[in-house]
């Protein structure tokens, strides 16, 4: 793979405008919905990283699945790399947007097949997108896994994914999906199942495929420590509904709507214990429907008044690159 240089992170390489997503509760009755992932919208540059911040059930992986085409978005524009994604498709293929659009899973383990080797499941992208010729596919196996710091190379080639770590697992994950050369890499938590001893190692080889290739990446998390670390841009998720988002520092330093904060407040500091105050109140996460009103925390914010339950709030600018949605800003 060659080094990318000079990289325009202004170009969009994946815009979301009003992505929602809705499934059917139950036997398919379409007055009977659940909505996931609702009015998302978001820029990817290229070369750049957006972390999709929130707790389970958030929508984030719900909207990562869309853009991978595992699911259809039930309303709302996709565009990549300037055209409407249907338009990119029509002209190019699926197979070409699959290539250009790879998704690294949560579980090293389970996203890899127990019956092959580890050569097997980097050489087989190779193969199905026509990357290289036959003969040469051992050597891209082999470059592959040196960059993702597995070696010695043949012997790490010839093991199951059972004989390695699974931070050795993610890392041959992560060599599957740069493989075929993609533009955009959607991570769904790919650190959570990892020891903590090697998460650092994972997200520190993700920026360096960010920095020194180009490459963009989604990086779903509910750790928003990890997005301030890796991500340009951080957007804060809460039942489906974007509520803060904008440059990572902004977002984390600055955090302006209370979900934000009672993230922030759960990272643990050192040489802090002892019981936090987090400022929210107790209650279950709401189900959200087609047809629900009001802000999605209001059940849980201490500021909520009448005005929260009856209206989404709007987007509210705090500075150039920083927003979120809440009546009380």
């Amino acid at each position: 793979m060659n080094t990318l240089k000079n990289v325009d992170k202004s170009e969009v390489i994946l815009s979301v405008k009003n992505l929602v997503k809705d499934f059917p509760l139950g036997q398919s009755v379409k007055s009977n919905m659940m909505r996931a992932v609702n009015d998302v919208s978001f820029d990817l540059r290229k070369g750049e990283a957006l972390a999709i911040v929130g707790e389970s059930g958030s929508g984030k992986s719900t909207g990562a699945r869309i853009l991978t085409r595992i699911y259809d978005k039930t309303a709302g524009d996709i565009e990549f790399k300037g055209e409407p994604l249907s338009d990119y498709i029509e002209k190019y293929g699926e197979l070409e947007y699959a290539r250009q659009v790879q998704m690294i899973f949560q579980d090293p383990f389970g996203s890899l097949n127990p019956v092959h080797t580890i050569y097997h499941h980097i050489a087989r992208p190779l193969l199905i997108h026509k990357r290289a010729e036959k003969e040469a596919i051992p050597n891209l196996v082999y470059e592959l896994l040196e960059m993702v710091g597995l070696t010695p190379v043949k012997e790490t080639a010839e093991k199951y994914p059972h004989e390695l770590s699974g931070g050795q697992r993610q890392r041959v994950a992560i060599a599957r999906a740069i493989a075929v050369s993609p533009e955009v890499i959607l991570a769904d938590e790919p650190i959570s199942m990892l020891d903590v001893s090697v998460r650092l190692g994972i997200l520190n080889l993700m920026a360096d495929l960010k920095d020194k290739h180009g490459i963009s990446f989604m990086y779903i998390t509910h750790d928003i420590a990890t997005a301030r670390y890796f991500a340009e841009k951080t957007a804060v998720m809460y039942v489906g509904h974007m509520v803060e988002w904008g440059n990572s520092d902004n977002v984390t330093q600055n955090p302006q709507h209370p979900y934000s904060q009672l993230l922030l407040s759960a990272v643990p500091e050192v040489g802090k214990s002892g019981k936090r105050d987090m400022n929210v109140k107790k209650g279950d996460i709401p189900s959200w429907k087609p047809s629900s009103v009001g802000c999605p925390f209001a059940s849980r914010c201490m500021k909520a008044d009448k005005l929260c339950t009856q209206s989404i709030p709007e987007p509210t600018q705090i500075a150039e690159e920083h927003f979120a949605r809440c009546h009380h800003l």
